[in-house]
């Protein structure tokens, strides 16, 4: 009898969603497996924001924990919640094509604004209310519009999207792949073209023990090369500026051609300050792309804006 390979999972519906997709992909590739439900400690503290809570890897501990005592074979994370240098032991075992990796603002307020004002971002009423838990986001768009008010969101998408409901806000910012993965994108969602993502959003991270090696091949027929590279790039510009969850930083690597483009930013969590670096390599040369562009940030004033923060927690 084949083996099932249990497959670990938070219990969101977008964290199942998830998990039942690499199921799809084992299955075709002839693998059978079952899913295995590990609350963490992200979802059931639903008010804290994320930066205060302060440990990194909020989502993914318990499913570390699970794999590490042998209680599932593989686990399944949105990659950006997974700390750049992950628990001893515990292996990247696939990267699924990236969906979008943009952020959506969906509109709600007492202005009942429709999408088409909003877009312009004109004749708006002042010191609008947006709603996020991301200081990346938070400080993008004071960034943008210094006058706004940021309210704190948290929870799953599903509570998320209530609370927006039941609130006076006017939006809040959304990862645009998380409400498209299960169907939840609202018709007047804005696209906020300018808001560079966090590092890795939009990817789906399988991971393993690094002694499974039967899961490790079995999740090589469905890793795709292209959004590994990309989202290695992304997450060592994170880990070279040693940013976590209370560090505003955003990156952006993407493949065109023989050649990989790379963005990324950092700014003070009152959005006052920003410096930003762009990279175009070859492919072949992308190796050490991530950690030079952010050496190149960090001398262009980076280090000044990262020193701030610090002297803040």
């Amino acid at each position: 009898m084949d083996k099932i390979i249990r497959i670990g999972t938070r219990e969101s519906q977008l964290a199942v969603w998830q998990a039942n997709t690499v199921k799809g992909l084992l299955l075709e590739n002839g693998f059978q497996s079952e899913l295995v439900y590990i609350k963490s400690e992200g979802d059931t503290d639903l008010k804290t924001p994320l930066y205060e809570i302060g440990v990194q890897g909020i989502f993914t501990r318990a499913l570390d924990i699970a794999l590490l005592n042998d209680e599932i074979d593989i686990a399944v994370h949105s990659m950006k919640d997974v700390p750049t240098i992950m628990a001893k032991g515990i292996v990247q075992a696939a990267v699924l094509p990236r969906a979008s990796y943009k952020d959506l603002l969906v509109l709600k307020g007492v202005a009942n604004l429709d999408l088409s004002t909003f877009q312009k971002l004109t004749n708006l009423p002042e010191h609008r209310v947006i709603a996020t838990s991301s200081i990346r986001r938070k400080a993008q768009w004071l960034n943008r519009y210094p006058e706004d008010q940021i309210e704190n969101l948290r929870g799953n998408v599903n509570t998320r999207l209530r609370k927006v409901a039941e609130s006076d806000w006017h939006g809040a910012i959304f990862a645009a792949a998380g409400l498209e993965r299960i169907g939840l994108r609202p018709e007047n969602a804005v696209e906020l073209d300018w808001m560079l993502p966090a590092p890795a959003q939009g990817a789906i991270i399988v991971v393993s023990k690094e002694s499974n090696i039967y899961c490790m091949e079995a999740c090589a027929h469905f890793h795709d090369m292209n959004t590994a590279l990309c989202t290695a790039i992304e997450r060592d510009f994170l880990r070279a500026l040693l940013g976590g969850c209370s560090t505003p930083i955003s990156a952006l690597a993407e493949v065109e051609g023989n050649e990989v483009i790379f963005r990324g930013n950092i700014l003070s969590k009152d959005g006052k300050q920003k410096r930003v670096v762009t990279k175009r390599v070859k492919i072949s040369e992308a190796t050490n792309l991530g950690n030079g562009a952010a050496q190149e940030l960090l001398a262009d004033g980076g280090q000044e804006i990262l020193n701030g923060i610090r002297n803040e927690n």
